[in-house]
């Protein structure tokens, strides 16, 4: 990638769709947006259209909500790899830069057990990806929740494993899962450090993070909120962010999405 994108989450507030999104991050000066196919992978064609017409907007994809690889049952196993499959077609016929998801939920599990069926299971999902010639980023979340498969760790181990996987560092989710850590430039510093020295300067240079302002607890995240509202420090991250010099895109998941990805990237742009 040439630069770091700023994206909002979805569609900005009050744009009705896809064709008015663009035009009001053209107004703002923003970057390109995440299609939010949370509740399952569909879209029109008016819709398809439109986000072809983006000119030079950068797109990625969230896949749906309802994907756990490590569920317990055959079917749900297959759906969710499906899922995300079929998230990584629809990046594949919209132009998307990468896919992102929450793979997984512990159920119990020990770690080291659950990777490994975590690698089984992706390798699956590139297996037939390689198959059908599509080379999009597939991309892991770092999650917010305890009971969530997805440490900082985790996903960059598993991201060792296949040269088309690569994280999504999430660093509000990373910041309420250890309940208030990872919230300096120091600690900031450490996570792209970490990913660099493991996963070499190709998983800084075709970045992919999310941030947002955050409400967490003991167990971690509860939900987003702006930054005014969040003790989430987005100008240690953005410094951290230039003295890697980043590249790739930063979507922004706050609830105003798009007054938040605006702070983001002119703070960015004064460093």
């Amino acid at each position: 990638m040439d630069k770091l994108h700023f994206l909002t989450a979805g569609i900005p507030t009050n744009a009705k769709d896809y064709t008015n999104a663009f035009l009001k991050l053209d107004e703002m000066n923003l970057d390109g947006l995440e299609v939010e196919f949370v509740h399952g992978v569909r879209y029109s064609d008016k819709t398809r259209e439109a986000i072809l017409a983006r000119n030079n907007k950068l797109i990625t994809h969230h896949g749906p909500y309802y994907i756990n690889l490590n569920a317990q049952e055959e079917d749900k196993i297959q759906a969710s790899i499906k899922r995300v499959l079929d998230t990584a077609r629809a990046a594949d016929d919209l132009g998307a830069y990468s896919i992102t998801y929450h793979a997984a939920f512990y159920l119990g599990q020990d770690e080291k057990t659950l990777m490994k069926t975590m690698i089984e299971r992706h390798k699956t999902i590139i297996e037939t990806l390689e198959e059908e010639n599509i080379k999009v980023w597939i991309r892991p979340e770092t999650t917010g929740k305890k009971s969530q498969w997805g440490t900082l760790e985790e996903i960059v181990e598993l991201s060792k494993q296949f040269e088309q996987i690569l994280p999504c560092i999430d660093f509000a989710h990373i910041h309420a899962r250890e309940n208030g850590k990872f919230n300096t430039y120091d600690e900031f510093c450490y996570i792209l450090d970490y990913v660099a020295k493991n996963l070499g300067e190709i998983a800084l240079n075709n970045f992919h993070g999310h941030v947002a302002g955050i409400n967490y607890g003991e167990k971690g995240e509860k939900n987003h909120l702006i930054f005014e509202e969040s003790d989430f420090n987005y100008q240690d991250l953005l410094k951290a962010f230039k003295k890697f010099d980043i590249k790739g895109a930063i979507v922004c998941e706050s609830p105003n999405i798009e007054i938040d990805t605006k702070i983001l990237k002119d703070y960015y742009l004064s460093l």
